[in-house]
């Protein structure tokens, strides 16, 4: 008994019996353009290939220690066979494959969490935010060793998903280990139905705006304008810092539809599969666009996939500046197959481009700036605690004359009492010794965030602001221009 292994439209059909007429027809199937002695060695090396595969399946079957079943070993040949491709191409078995149609309707049970593969290890790439893995304080490139006591050593990306999602209401018990921890944590999450709200927004200061993208669901660009709406509701937008960081990605077409929201013309990515010649590009939609205020894009490690398409997009086109750490470096595209049976297999079919022609695959999308990301806690404990004395404090000075203020107000008394206060209890609490170690409990705790304490946006906003000075000094710098040539010509139609 053999096994027929046929590369069709529906993908891998398995049959029974092994014959060269079947291996010929997939043979001149695959490779028409082939010349005929070509075709035979091919047909003959594949058809070795397949009889060894078919020894080895029949000597296990007939020798191993223990009794296995058929389609075991089938299953874990193609499951082995896939692992060989790439990090992405996976088979998918009866109980995972069900799990793969549940992705990104913005609704499903699970942790509401981003996975990957680092160094071999399964590792979270992002808890998407109110989520219970977020509740739980997972944390990017938080290390999974062990899912319900099951090592995670050798277990796939999609088996490991499936291992994770469930019924609303029971629970999955993680083994973290993070960089820092003294041995590896159990955390016990409890699964709920993820309701994804991909955006959130914030005004800055009056004319700066935040949103904040966490993920490409179907809903993503529509909700992005309903925040720019919300964001111009009392004046129009001088700038805006578009937060692509913790964002795992999601669905291409989504990709697109928010690239054209700050750019209407020019590709925004491409994707090249085996056939070089076959390359498809995606446009942005036109009508859309926004181009009456700059834009800031915040990316880290955890950008990946489609938030990298659109940052690497806005990039290429010179709509927005990029801050903050290169990228994850998922340029792949993947498709999922059905097999039928309740089987299916998602493969890797292509790579993606960036308008330019860059490849991000490995290494990612490069900031224009590098940003380092503070603790908002630290950086403020990090501050120089000092008393600025400026020429206001000196006694009888010349007071300011478009201030026409000249006695104290409230407010100015209440801020110099508060300072004093401050500066005492600080100095206290520096004479205090050194404080503890941060707990356990502490460093588990969701990750809370307030974009205005935060110091990548600061620096965003800093850069957006001087948008606006660079601008009104390169104005100047032509109108400069523009009048020393009109005098140079007037000084040489004079002399002629």
């Amino acid at each position: 008994m053999g096994l027929v292994f046929s590369v069709s439209w529906l993908g891998v059909v398995l049959g029974q019996s092994l014959t060269k007429h079947i291996v010929n027809i997939t043979v001149e199937a695959a490779q028409p353009s082939k010349t005929l002695p070509v075709v035979q060695g091919m047909q003959q090396s594949r058809y070795e290939n397949l009889e060894l595969f078919q020894k080895v399946l029949h000597f296990v079957e007939s020798n191993y220690v223990d009794e296995v079943k058929n389609k075991d070993l089938v299953y874990g040949a193609i499951k082995g066979m896939l692992e060989t491709l790439d990090p992405h191409s996976n088979f998918l078995p009866p109980d995972v494959f069900k799990d793969m149609k549940i992705d990104t309707s913005g609704k499903f049970g699970g942790l509401g969490i981003e996975i990957g593969m680092k160094d071999n290890i399964l590792t979270v790439i992002a808890p998407i935010d109110d989520t219970p893995a977020w509740r739980a304080g997972l944390k990017p490139s938080d290390r999974i060793v062990k899912i319900n006591d099951e090592s995670t050593k050798g277990m796939t990306l999609v088996e490991a998903v499936s291992k994770m999602r469930g019924k609303k209401g029971t629970s999955v018990n993680l083994s973290i280990y993070r960089d820092g921890f003294e041995k590896i944590k159990e955390v016990s999450i409890t699964r709920d139905i993820i309701k994804i709200q991909a955006v959130k927004n914030e005004e800055l200061e009056p004319g700066y705006g935040y949103v904040r993208l966490s993920s490409f669901n179907e809903n993503a660009s529509e909700d992005i304008v309903k925040a720019l709406v919300k964001l111009e509701a009392k004046q129009k937008l001088r700038g805006l810092v578009l937060d692509l960081r913790v964002n795992p990605g999601g669905l291409l077409d989504q990709a697109v539809e928010v690239a054209s929201l700050f750019v209407d013309e020019g590709a925004v990515v491409s994707t090249i599969g085996r056939n070089k010649d076959q390359k498809e590009t995606k446009y942005a939609r036109k009508g859309k666009a926004r181009k009456d205020f700059p834009v800031a894009i915040l990316v880290n490690s955890s950008t990946a996939s489609a938030a990298e398409i659109v940052a690497g997009a806005l990039q290429d086109h010179n709509r927005a500046i990029i801050l903050g750490q290169p990228t994850f470096g998922k340029g792949s595209v993947q498709t999922v197959i059905e097999l039928g049976q309740d089987l299916g297999l998602k493969l890797t079919i292509a790579r993606y481009f960036t308008p330019s022609g860059r490849s991000i695959q490995e290494k990612g999308v490069a900031p224009d700036i590098l940003l380092d990301d503070f603790d908002p806690k630290l950086l403020a404990e990090a501050k120089r605690k000092q008393d600025y004395f400026r020429e206001k404090d000196l006694k009888g000075h010349m007071a300011n004359p478009d201030d026409p203020q000249k006695e104290y107000k409230k407010e100015d008394l209440d801020a110099v009492v508060k300072q004093s206060k401050d500066k005492k209890s600080s100095d206290v609490k520096d004479l205090k010794s050194a404080p503890p170690q941060v707990k356990e409990e502490d460093e588990m705790a969701p990750m809370k965030f307030n974009p205005k304490e935060d110091y990548q946006v600061r620096e965003a906003l800093n850069y957006l602001k001087s948008y606006e000075i660079f601008k009104k000094i390169a104005s100047r710098e032509l109108q400069r221009t523009v009048a020393d040539g009109a005098s140079s010509i007037q000084k040489t139609a004079a002399n002629k």
